[in-house]
């Protein structure tokens, strides 16, 4: 079935062509035949293989072309389960891509590591007013200035209705139309390429969305009996039939690496896929995307509610091998110091300056404590997982989402916290994350939206404000629960979009992002990502220490007041101790003018200390 990138197509599901030809296969194991229908009515039946594949090749047809399938001689036409483009929607004819066709300019491109990412999720549909991958191009630069090297986008896998966030997808290897064509993707790509940003994508592996999932009408055997998700019917991975339900998925997070030169993958909700097979399917998603890409690195990023550090730890060692998951906890606890406020999920978390310092030295605060708003232990242990594996963040598309009114976490209170909170969150170990418009402190909200036609648009909706009704607050007041926003109103989605003209007139929130990021980046102990080269310490009732060692490079202070001023004649505490030989001087302060900061004093002096309120301050050796 040819080649892309080099590597063999054998046996993988789809269309694909060669030399003029169209090779079909899809695997259809309940069916006695399968036909492919081309557009003008051809028909060409294809052979039944003893795996219960159907293929075929088909003459003179080229990239463009529509097909659908015809499953034991029924009236009713299907979408192709392996479509790589959709024009007319899930519901419609499939299109044959050639993904040899486009012109890449990234023959130098090495791909990407972990090491020194600072990630920014990006929802294609509400980063520009457009809504389309052209126009989010015109936006790379802008990122990289700023200081961000990796772009996670949300799902892009083809869904029903007009808008969406993506999490709903049903043709798993088809790009939506609704952003542009699949050479627009790859010309996103290329271009960020071409100024040295990676791209990874965030694919959906737990579920298949409800509206235009014609999967089990090919194969029952997709979908599990044995599990089920909150979203939906789990995925097959080890029950009857499963190897075959395993290639596909394989086969799709190869395809994207393969023809869309994705640096790597984000894996939603892996606590939601199941499997008891000795090789979990999550090892294999994984090894299979790094042999796609070749030389090129990749990264592999797990979002995991239950926090199994398994999925990080090396496959020698019994682990999954990815390279990071996300990190709840510290987001949990940062809100919570914004907020003050410990409804629903938030109750185990209280925003103390010693959970901050536990997060920057060990990533999880919960690995295997007894977490009392579920009832039972949450978390593996994790003391030895390198600090990039965890990514840190104070925004993302669920959290932001998760309230009401979908204010962003610089809107949830004082702004000097918030800029504290930023400076930790940007120079602390971890991997760094922000999330679309943050990095000017967009006013636009994030919510829930999602396009279903009416009935299914009254399950959204109930299912929505049931969610949020663990939220005591919202749940005791019928003013703020009759105002929730209608998921399924456009008007929802379009409230998303971000404003651009902010990036240019909110420029003291640019700047913060912008500095923070270059300190990371370019200071000669903060940068450094080694175990063991960072302590940290209480000083006060909403104050706390963190302490870079480095060496003949000198120390890095960074000093978070989250609370009011901290005037201390003394404090007994080593890791403020200067060096025989050095002072301690102020490299950097939240409080610079510059951010709408109200200006730093001297912060070590004969007098003592004083370390002003809702601040952070680096300060070197």
């Amino acid at each position: 079935m040819g080649t892309v990138s080099g590597v063999d197509r054998s046996g993988f599901v789809g269309a694909t062509l060669v030399e003029g030809d169209a090779s079909f296969c899809v695997w259809a194991p309940a069916r006695e035949r399968v036909a492919v229908v081309l557009r003008g009515g051809r028909e060409h039946e294809l052979a039944r293989g003893a795996d219960g594949r159907f293929s075929g090749t088909v003459s003179d047809l080229g990239d463009g072309d529509t097909y659908r399938y015809r499953l034991d001689g029924d009236e009713r036409l299907y979408p192709d389960p392996a479509s790589r483009f959709q024009p007319d929607g899930p519901h419609g004819p499939s299109q044959i891509v050639d993904p040899g066709t486009f012109a890449w300019s990234d023959r130098d491109w090495s791909g990407i590591r972990l090491d020194g990412q600072v990630i920014y999720e990006m929802h294609v549909g509400t980063f520009t007013p457009a809504g389309t991958w052209a126009a989010a191009r015109e936006k790379l630069a802008f990122l990289k200035e700023v200081g961000i090297t990796l772009i996670e986008m949300m799902p892009v896998a083809d869904f029903s209705g007009r808008f969406g966030w993506g999490y709903d997808g049903v043709n798993l290897f088809a790009p939506t139309r609704l952003y542009g064509r699949p050479d627009d993707l790859r010309a996103f790509v290329d271009a960020a390429h071409a100024i040295g940003l990676g791209v990874i994508l965030d694919v959906v592996y737990n579920h298949f969305g409800p509206d235009g999932n014609y999967v089990p009408c090919f194969a029952k055997d997709y979908i599990s009996t044995r599990y089920a998700t909150e979203w939906g019917e789990a995925i097959n991975f080890d029950g009857p039939n499963s190897a075959a339900v395993r290639s596909f998925f394989i086969q799709n997070a190869v395809s994207w690496i393969e023809e869309y030169h994705f640096d790597g993958l984000r894996l939603d909700a892996t606590q939601a896929i199941f499997d008891s097979s000795p090789t979990h399917i999550l090892q294999e998603i994984g090894l299979a995307a790094r042999a796609a890409a070749g030389p090129r690195g990749i990264v592999i990023v797990a979002e995991n509610e239950p926090q199994h550090t398994r999925l990080v730890q090396p496959i020698a060692e019994g682990g999954y091998g990815l390279d990071a998951l996300w990190n709840d906890d510290f987001h949990h606890s940062a809100t919570v110091a914004m907020t003050g406020r410990r409804e629903a999920y938030y109750e185990d978390h209280h925003g103390t300056s010693q959970e901050f310092v536990s997060a920057a030295k060990y990533g999880y605060l919960f690995q295997g404590q007894i977490y009392g708003h579920q009832g039972k232990r949450r978390g593996t242990p994790g003391l030895d997982c390198p600090p990039q594996a965890f990514v840190t963040f104070t925004q993302n598309h669920d959290q932001v989402a998760n309230s009401d009114s979908g204010l962003r976490f610089h809107a949830l209170g004082h702004p000097g916290q918030a800029r504290a909170l930023t400076a930790l969150t940007l120079l602390m170990p971890g991997t760094p994350m922000l999330f679309q418009g943050q990095e000017f402190w967009a006013t636009t909200p994030f919510l829930y939206f999602a396009d279903h036609d009416d009935e299914l648009a009254a399950l959204v909706r109930e299912g929505r404000a049931a969610s949020l009704g663990q939220f005591q607050s919202i749940a005791a007041d019928p003013f703020l629960r009759a105002r929730l926003p209608d998921p399924a109103a456009e008007t929802t989605m379009r409230r998303c979009v971000l404003d651009w003209t902010e990036a240019r007139t909110r420029t003291f929130a640019t700047d913060l992002h912008r500095d923070l990021l270059r300190l990371r980046r370019t200071d000669p102990v903060i940068s450094r990502d080694a175990n063991g080269r960072l302590d940290g310490a209480v000083i006060g009732p909403e104050a706390f220490v963190l302490r870079f060692f480095g060496g003949h490079a000198g120390d890095r202070l960074l000093l978070i007041n989250l609370g009011r001023d901290l005037v201390r004649r003394s404090i007994a505490e080593p890791l403020l101790a200067q060096r025989a030989d050095r002072a301690w001087s102020l490299l950097w302060s939240s409080e610079d003018p510059r951010y709408d900061g109200h200006g730093t004093p001297e912060i070590e002096s004969a007098e003592g200390w004083r370390i002003p309120a809702h601040a952070a301050m680096v300060l070197a050796s």
